[in-house]
């Protein structure tokens, strides 16, 4: 039967930016769902504080619907989408960025529903949780200030996490654009930012979320690594792909490989396409 592939997007972005991959991948012949977790798409807030002309101080503490949100809450909504789409035949689950958290906690829980996890330079937990990575080696050379240098509000007041996307400051822009796109032209970049949304939850996982052997380790797994990210660098990437075969050696990482920033590979979607659709070929004979 013909898999699905069910696209989870990463932080602060939603279902829309999957639409060119999905586009190659329909002319490839696959089927695919990109998903919006709770609190994103059509259900994120926009505050009117948040248009031309802005107002920064009551974008700074105007409520959004994220608030409260929570990993658990992510993977209850993304089983409820992998139920459905498993009764039309295997799965393929695909995860960018942070939504390899969500992507983690779903396989611990129901690894019936995925006959082949996919992280595309996607944070994929195994021996810490994701904010004590960031304190690692690894995470040395990302700039920290740059990705927090559009943040507006304190997270512990509102409750979220609040970055001003349409910013016009240069220097912040421009920062943004090292850390998830130096290999795309300003109007990409600017393109692409103008899909994301301001808010994103707080829940950055715990011990409990992170990959388990017994459910997790089930899954047939792939890890696409992307060369040129600076926001989750290779180093990283290559350390969870190593944890990840020490925890599951008799089910190791099938590992690809593409030339892309953290952000390029949606953008220029048709290579990202190919490799995709060549674990089609992965799954078991008579699925």
């Amino acid at each position: 039967m013909q898999p699905t592939f069910v696209l989870v997007h990463g932080a602060f972005s939603n279902s829309f930016s999957f639409a060119p991959l999905q586009a190659e991948l329909g002319l490839l012949g696959h089927r695919s769902v990109a998903v919006d977790l709770p609190g994103h798409g059509f259900a994120a807030t926009y505050p009117r504080a948040y248009q031309a002309p802005q107002d920064l101080d009551a974008l700074a503490t105007a409520p959004g619907a994220i608030k409260g949100v929570t990993l658990a809450d992510n993977a209850a909504h993304l089983i409820g989408i992998l139920e459905r789409a498993k009764q039309n035949g295997p799965v393929i689950l695909v995860s960018h960025s942070r939504g390899g958290m969500t992507a983690t906690v779903t396989a611990n829980q129901r690894p019936d529903l995925i006959d082949r996890i996919v992280y595309v330079s996607s944070w994929a937990p195994v021996d810490l949780t994701v904010g004590a990575y960031y304190a690692e080696p690894e995470m040395a050379t990302v700039d920290l200030a740059a990705m927090g240098a559009a943040m507006v509000a304190n997270p512990a007041e509102l409750g979220l996490l609040r970055s001003n996307f349409r910013t016009a400051d240069p220097g912040v822009l421009a920062g943004f654009k090292a850390a998830f796109l130096a290999d795309g032209t300003d109007d990409e970049f600017l393109a692409l930012l103008n899909t994301f949304q301001p808010d994103e939850n707080l829940d950055a996982g715990t011990d409990d979320d992170r990959a388990r052997h017994d459910s997790w380790g089930r899954i047939p797994k792939t890890y696409v690594r992307l060369t040129e990210d600076t926001s989750l660098p290779l180093a990283l990437q290559d350390r969870m792909i190593r944890e990840g075969d020490a925890l599951t050696p008799d089910n190791p990482y099938d590992v690809r490989t593409l030339t892309s920033s953290h952000l390029k590979w949606l953008v220029d979607p048709a290579p990202a396409a190919r490799v995709l659709g060549e674990l089609v070929a992965l799954l078991p004979a008579g699925q």
